[in-house]
């Protein structure tokens, strides 16, 4: 951030962010190799590899909106068919024609199809990073997966449709367990990095935090009308309700390709050799692969190519961060989203015996999350966390984690107040209470969901290096989705017992039945779960080695590595320019941006901090009164060259 005293001491000093650059009146204090000859994506980016790319100066507006819309629509889809999956199982909608599952079968079902949603994001990951790019990774798991996986779910609805007499148990298995969440799965891992991508990945890097807060109110605008209109027209008629979803997905498609000639699109690496050889490395602890299934040849090439790297003085800090480091960083949030992961589980079997308040059920009320998310996410991103960066605090990646966790043990606690109710109310009266007890774990599970996985997806992109953003992203979600499901699955058959009625049957989705079981136990363990995320994340080794990580991939945005292709190029363009200095050929837009604002700081220059903030020197006032540092040892003052840039910038500096 630059910041200009003017002479007027009544006049406050006003900021113009070098990493925020997102007006007109930006773009000439930019020097000519951050800026593009097109008038309408003035920005200009040239990636380690030579590709040209060039960005909006608003691509919130431009381009990033059809992102987040088929992002929210795609969790319509989603959060309909899960929050009702558990009553569609068990026979809620429908009782002549369902699958008769035991409430702990159809929780079970529901955590496998989130856990294959939330593990083939590696899919998506390997198709975006080395063959197909984002764009087309987006729409062939939508057209050839998920789409078809919400019609096969939408058949078995309809009764003796598919020629059998009985419920058709193995469509539902293929459209449940395997199409519609490998689908899921396959766009999820690609949407949020196709969307930061969108953004200049220098000028404009400290927009991406606010673009993950409104990413994720998205998500949670998308769950909240798919969580009222799925469920709602499902008391109606479940056939109408889950053709909604199938719908829905088409109208998304088709907007997303609407807006196809806007994105940026980054150039895949056409290598699944390096996809391979990253999974292998994750599988092995981090240790190196050995290259196997290469030939000689390349793994010989492959070897001067990494020699070349390392002969150079500047290697990149974020050949350090793998994706196994991402998959620790983001396991620090698995005992949240155990918790988290009860809302489309156990929360609807708790909430399936207690009284509907109106047209609001069990399922509708997994609405009160989506609710919670909007309301505080808006004050928490609109509000808390640019004042707390005017001020420049900033909340450690672990502190996060910790308060989303807390939230998540209050959300448990508050569960397990309900269920004592529930069998006080019914010991005394018979009767069952209101669903309503039910918003307070929901309201308080969203304000964890703001704090501690928008902060893992933010924290997986940044410290991921370029090549590998799409693959830290699937680590990512496995660590929110996948193996917290997976937990819950091998917790559900070990704590079977509790969730037994006095016949020793599973069926306890009736209040006579549930009052029998011991359910609260079950929410006992995941509030010790809960508890121990907090404590996890609060101790002081584990949030200086976060620390450690997030400086290492700032440090690799302040000095990127300069391949001997970068090095060629500006060779090149040195000479068509017919330049002689060869002291400038080694240098990068970033280095040029960064001799261009010296004047800010007689030294240094800005100095570029984790997150891609920035933080200047002296104010230009205050400049006036300190000499200007010689250059060469021969007392020569700021060159000519400075001062008319220095003149150029000033009047931008007083605009935000």
């Amino acid at each position: 951030t630059t910041t200009n005293n003017n002479n007027n001491n009544n006049c406050p000093p006003k900021t113009l962010h070098l990493t925020a650059i997102s007006s007109p009146s930006h773009l000439p204090s930019l020097p000519s190799e951050l800026k593009s000859n097109n008038p309408t994506r003035p920005l200009l980016h040239i990636d380690e590899h030579g590709h040209p790319y060039h960005y909006f100066l608003n691509p919130m507006t431009q381009s990033v909106i059809l992102i987040l819309l088929v992002e929210m629509l795609e969790r319509f889809c989603f959060y309909g068919i899960n929050y009702t999956t558990t009553a569609y199982l068990t026979g809620e909608y429908n009782d002549d024609w369902n699958a008769d599952m035991p409430s702990i079968q159809a929780s079970s079902y529901v955590s496998i199809s989130t856990a294959v949603a939330y593990t083939t994001p590696f899919v998506g990951a390997m198709l975006a990073d080395n063959l197909l790019g984002e764009y087309i990774t987006i729409i062939m798991g939508c057209c050839l997966c998920y789409i078809p996986g919400l019609i096969l779910i939408a058949l078995t609805t309809i009764p003796n449709f598919m020629g059998r007499i009985e419920f058709n148990v193995r469509a539902i298995q293929w459209g449940l367990l395997v199409l519609w969440p490998i689908g899921t799965g396959t766009v999820k891992a690609c949407v949020n990095v196709f969307g930061a991508k969108q953004f200049h990945p220098i000028l404009q890097s400290s927009l991406i935090e606010r673009y993950y807060v409104n990413f994720y109110m998205c998500i949670n605008i998308g769950a909240l009308t798919g969580g009222v209109v799925v469920p709602i027209v499902a008391q109606w008629d479940v056939t109408w309700a889950y053709c909604i979803p199938v719908m829905v997905l088409v109208v998304g498609v088709s907007l997303f390709l609407f807006g196809g000639a806007r994105y940026v699109k980054p150039v895949p690496r056409y290598d699944v050799g390096y996809w391979m050889r990253e999974v292998g490395e994750l599988f092995c602890c981090g240790g190196q692969h050995d290259g196997g299934g290469e030939s000689g040849e390349r793994r010989s090439q492959r070897d001067k190519k990494q020699q070349l790297i390392q002969q150079q003085p500047n290697n990149s800090p974020a050949d350090k961060v793998g994706i196994g480091t991402v998959l620790l960083l983001s396991s620090l949030i698995i005992p949240f989203n155990i918790a988290y992961a009860q809302m489309a589980t156990t929360f609807i079997v708790q909430g399936s015996v207690m009284k509907p308040w109106g047209m609001i059920d069990a399922p509708m009320m997994n609405n009160a999350d989506a609710i919670s998310v909007l309301a505080f996410g808006y004050i928490i991103g609109n509000i808390i966390y640019p004042e707390l960066n005017r001020r420049q605090i900033k909340i450690p990646t672990t502190h996060k984690f910790a308060i989303g966790s807390a939230f998540g043990a209050v959300a448990v606690g508050c569960a397990i107040i309900t269920d004592y109710q529930i069998h006080r109310v019914y010991r005394e009266r018979g009767e069952a209470i209101s669903i309503l007890w039910q918003s307070f774990p929901y309201f308080l599970i969203g304000i964890g969901e703001i704090f501690a996985v928008s902060a893992a997806y933010e924290v997986a992109f940044t410290v991921a290096p370029a090549k590998k953003k799409s693959l830290a992203s699937a680590a990512n979600l496995f660590m929110v989705g996948g193996a917290p499901n997976v937990f819950c699955i091998y917790l559900y058959n070990a704590c079977r017992s509790w969730f037994l009625n006095a016949n020793g049957l599973a069926h306890i989705h009736k209040l006579s039945d549930y009052s029998t079981a011991k359910v609260v136990n079950y929410f006992w363990l995941l509030e010790a779960i809960a508890m121990f995320g907090v404590i996890v994340n609060l101790l002081p080794p584990v949030k200086n080695w976060v620390a450690s990580i997030e400086e290492a991939a700032a440090e690799a945005v302040k000095t990127p590595m300069n391949t001997p292709m970068i090095r060629k190029n500006l060779k090149q363009r040195r000479k068509d320019r017919g330049g002689t200095s060869s002291n400038n050929d080694e240098e990068t837009p970033l280095i040029k941006a960064k001799k261009h604002a010296d004047y800010l700081k007689y030294g240094s220059g800005p100095e570029l901090r984790k997150f891609g903030s920035m933080r200047a020197g002296p104010s230009l006032k205050n400049a006036h009164h300190n000499p200007p540092p010689t250059s060469g040892g021969q007392g020569q003052p700021t060159t000519s060259l400075a001062r008319e840039v220095k003149n150029k910038l000033e009047p931008y500096a007083d605009k935000k």
